[in-house]
């Protein structure tokens, strides 16, 4: 049985009662570190959208993108931000493990393949007789094997290298890798900072090539929404207009986000952020239907396609992942 370890009454997100007014503090644990992609949740603490919802946020930097997933499922944290994939095999291995997706952010997931034109990697199966360095804790490593299954490589061909998030895009700057696994929106500008030529660098998105999966969503712990809908419901709200926020005016949001990160470069977290909302966020089925939301039809592909490479122990069931209970009718309209 999964432990819960409950933290007293809010799961880390002290209530404050008896007075009128009186506000809900949460801690928000994020995927990664304070990065321009990141910037949407500044933007909703200082221009007051949480505030208005009755809300005191904190935003917490994490390590990957399976980070957030046990810090919510045990409760250290009541909402976080985390890979809907790495979610459903977290449940799978964790039955009943008191975590679910309520926001889906990342319409078009940032998994991708990053590599160097001048090592000779353009495409899925130029991989193959190469070397793949791979964060173990990286989300698209976490769903690398599904790709190569869409894409037919032979895994026995592609040499691969464990490396660290640090180290990752050094490696394949100076030549030790030949590809890495990454967001689209960080390995590529990390490479640039690093003074790799852009038009050495290929980005092969994984969506791009045969997965029907989706990306990062907020995640809450199941126990706290039951006892708090409405703060959940506020939450939402609150990053839908925080990321309304950033569209309108990326640089603003970012100077808001260098504020918790003084040493990022201000440029090149506006532009990292500007790839996130063109290539994944701001999508034709998003503009079209709203932010939060998912299509039933591709979410069943997708876990579909996970199953090809991971063996469930149970029945795959998209209602134990994702609820649209707490999101407005019709999701969040960007436009």
């Amino acid at each position: 049985m999964f432990q819960r370890a409950l933290c007293s009454l809010g799961l880390a997100a002290s209530l404050a009662a008896g007075s009128a007014g009186a506000q809900t503090t949460i801690d928000f644990a994020l995927d990664w570190k304070f990065e321009g992609p990141a910037a949407p949740y500044f933007a909703a603490i200082d221009n007051g959208h949480f505030a208005e919802q009755g809300l005191e946020v904190t935003v917490t930097a994490g390590a990957g993108s399976l980070d957030a997933i046990p810090k919510v499922a045990t409760g250290a944290y009541p909402v976080g931000f985390a890979d809907i994939n790495s979610l459903v095999k977290f449940l799978d291995q964790n039955p009943g493990a008191p975590v679910i997706a309520v926001m889906m952010t990342y319409d078009k997931p940032p998994f991708a393949v990053v590599g160097r034109k001048s090592l000779g990697v353009e495409a899925p199966k130029d991989l193959e007789g190469r070397i793949l360095g791979a964060p173990p804790p990286d989300g698209a490593w976490a769903q690398f094997a599904p790709f190569a299954s869409a894409n037919e490589l032979d895994m026995d061909a592609i040499t691969v290298e464990p490396v660290g998030f640090p180290t990752r895009e050094p490696m394949l700057a100076e030549g030790k890798v030949d590809a890495v696994t990454g967001f689209n929106f960080s390995s590529y500008l990390n490479l640039v900072r690093l003074g790799v030529p852009e038009d050495d660098i290929s980005t092969i998105l994984m969506a791009d090539h045969g997965l029907a999966l989706y990306g990062n969503a907020i995640i809450v712990n199941t126990d706290f929404a039951a006892a708090n809908p409405d703060a959940v419901k506020g939450f939402i709200a609150a990053v839908g207009a925080g990321w309304k926020d950033a569209i309108a005016d990326p640089e603003a949001a970012v100077a808001q986000l260098l504020e918790r990160n003084p040493a990022g470069d201000a440029a090149l977290e506006t532009r990292r952020l500007q790839l996130a909302l063109d290539a994944n966020v701001m999508t034709p089925y998003v503009m079209e239907n709203g932010m939060g939301n998912i299509d039933a039809a591709r979410f069943e592909k997708s876990l579909s396609q996970l199953a090809e490479t991971f063996e469930f122990q149970t029945t795959p069931d998209a209602s134990l992942y994702f609820t649209d209970a707490y999101l407005p009718d019709g999701g969040i309209a960007l436009n």
